[in-house]
């Protein structure tokens, strides 16, 4: 308890899944946090939530309505951060959305809407998050959610991989320019393996199954056995923003279940 203490950070995504987790992480190791996403009912759950920590004292944690694809929006959240908390430490980009489909089926609109989101939307973040943690006169760090989509290219994600792997190597970029210029901000990416977020929804729906089979279906490609949890990914969210990863800029943080190792045994 405690790695986060007296940190304040605004995260995306804040309304589910693993930006909910996170959000609830940071508040549980003594961050200040500003909840950041679309929706409200969301965001209001995520809240909620942190309410239920088990001192059941009200949380240092706010939120706001950010659309990662608003520079004005962005402007106005960690304006908030620095009102309501004097001070920016950490800007944790993990909103996104995903799309199904192989080169051939992706549609061109819901390309857009994944670049304007995954990518875009991160873009925006690490420029005004500079700002505003050099602003701050202190260390920080920024954490993009990337995917072993962005190190990998399966298929039947496409489009999604594109966007992911634009994360990648923006993180890298980010990282030499901060190191460069001698600002004290570390920039680096996280990819998990599948997650069973609410993510999976639309997927599961497309396919015509549960979530649960669906997620059956994609841990048979895990050598772990399992898909991750919002909080396996959550804790190493907390890891990079924490004081622990001073050395660990422009890197990026694997959570795969040792999904990338390598293949499967050909001799067992």
């Amino acid at each position: 308890m405690g790695r986060l203490a007296k940190k304040v950070a605004l995260i995306t995504g804040a309304g589910s899944g693993i930006g909910r987790e996170t959000v609830r992480r940071f508040v549980e190791e003594g961050a200040r946090v500003v909840a950041a996403d679309i929706d409200q009912e969301g965001l209001s759950r995520t809240l909620a939530l942190c309410m239920d920590h088990e001192t059941r004292d009200i949380p240092p944690v706010a939120s706001c309505l950010l659309d990662v694809r608003n520079r004005e929006d962005w402007q106005a959240g960690l304006a908030m951060a620095r009102d309501r908390f004097s001070k920016v430490d950490v800007v944790a980009n993990i909103a996104g959305i995903g799309v199904a489909g192989s080169i051939e089926e992706l549609k061109l609109e819901d390309f857009q809407r994944m670049v304007d989101v995954n990518l875009t939307g991160v873009v925006l973040g690490c420029q005004e998050g500079i700002k505003a943690i050099n602003a701050s006169g202190g260390a920080g760090a920024i954490i993009n959610m990337s995917s072993i989509g962005g190190l990998v290219g399966p298929s039947d994600i496409a489009g999604y991989c594109a966007t992911k792997g634009g994360v990648t190597t923006l993180t890298k970029s980010v990282a030499m320019h901060c190191a460069e210029r001698g600002y004290p901000i570390r920039c680096l990416s996280i990819h998990p393996t599948y997650v069973d977020t609410e993510m999976l929804d639309p997927v599961a729906s497309e396919l015509g199954i549960n979530r649960a089979d669906l997620t059956k279906g994609m841990a048979a490609h895990v050598p772990m056995g399992r898909v991750a949890t919002p909080q396996d990914i959550a804790n190493v969210v907390v890891f990079a923003a924490s004081d622990e990863a001073a050395m660990v800029s422009g890197s990026s943080l694997i959570a795969d279940g040792a999904q990338l190792a390598g293949p499967r045994s050909a001799h067992s």
